[in-house]
């Protein structure tokens, strides 16, 4: 369960700073990386949905900030 969380975590930074070099240049690096094959870049896409919605259950189910306050 650690693991995942932290692979999903990885995985929306990295997409996170595509998407930041996309907004700052104009120059899609995941799209590049994906040699221009837009069947894998949608899939590389939906990987990032996915990574966002156990991130989303990570936070409810486990409440990590409840001892914070």
């Amino acid at each position: 369960m650690k693991i995942t969380t932290l692979i999903c975590c990885s995985l929306l930074v990295a997409f996170g700073l595509f998407a930041c070099i996309y907004a700052l240049t104009g120059f899609n690096l995941l799209l590049f990386f994906c040699m221009g094959n837009v069947v894998v870049f949608r899939a590389a896409l939906s990987l990032a949905g996915v990574c966002a919605l156990w991130l989303l259950f990570w936070l409810v189910a486990f409440r990590p900030t409840k001892y914070l306050s």
